[in-house]
């Protein structure tokens, strides 16, 4: 017999919202299995259920924001720590770049349950997404996140020479990194200093790390893209909204 799940689990699965989103609709009585209201938090179902939402819980997602930032050198993704301003400080009407065609008003209510969905280090620059949306932080984060994540990453070799061929294939594939072996990745020279790395995982540090193995030291780290959605013009500093036309 198939296993009932939590029903907030299976609306994750379902790619509907977050778990923290489906307690708070299942909460307002909002969610119907079979098309029964469900209001108890912890209530299961079988995957052969349908799960459906009101229209207040989509209107609710509609309003949600997702925001690109050209993260500066010097600032944390998250929270604040060791006296280091977090990202989204930067987000506020006069930081909006000038060209951002997306017709959404900037409102400070915006700023609240803004979370990033991955991070880059604080010496590392470039595209920083935050959202209040869990459907596109589980697109991107999410234990089976397949979204492809682009970096430049400037290097010097700490050895005599050049770095040899095994190590850049062994940058490829076949790194072991807290014990698991590395997802495959696309690493090649950019010019003679400078590599670009395409990952589908975001271990914490994980190129500096990387590169630390084959005896490289990182200058300077910048993600250029993820998914679909890349940098561009986006000035640095400056932030825009994700349109609705745009996916990752």
């Amino acid at each position: 017999m198939t296993e009932p799940l939590r029903l907030s689990k299976r609306m994750s699965e379902l790619g509907l919202c977050s778990r923290r989103e489906a307690d708070e609709w299942i909460e307002r009585g909002w969610v119907r299995v079979d098309g029964m209201v469900v209001s108890e938090l912890g209530s299961k179902v079988l995957p052969s259920q349908t799960v459906t939402v009101e229209r207040q819980a989509a209107a609710q997602q509609a309003r949600r924001v997702t925001i690109l930032i050209n993260k500066p050198m010097g600032y944390v993704s998250g929270q604040a720590e060791d006296g280091y301003k977090p990202a989204v400080v930067l987000v506020g009407p006069d930081s909006r770049w000038k060209e951002d065609t997306a017709i959404t008003e900037f409102h400070g209510s915006q700023l609240r349950s803004l979370v990033p969905a991955g991070r880059l280090d604080i010496d590392s620059v470039g595209l920083l997404v935050l959202t209040q949306d869990g459907r596109i932080a589980k697109q991107l984060i999410g234990e089976d996140s397949h979204i492809e994540k682009e970096y430049l990453v400037r290097v010097q070799y700490t050895k005599p020479g050049t770095l040899p061929e095994g190590q850049l294939k062994k940058l490829n594939h076949g790194l072991v990194m807290d014990g698991k072996q590395l997802k495959r990745a696309v690493v090649k020279w950019q010019n003679e200093d400078q590599l670009s790395f395409i990952l589908q995982e975001g271990k914490k540090r994980q190129i500096r790390r990387m590169c630390d193995m084959v005896g490289l030291k990182v200058l300077g780290l910048k993600r250029i893209r993820i998914g679909r959605i890349t940098l561009g013009d986006l000035p640095v500093g400056q932030w825009r909204y994700l349109r609705p036309d745009e996916q990752f």
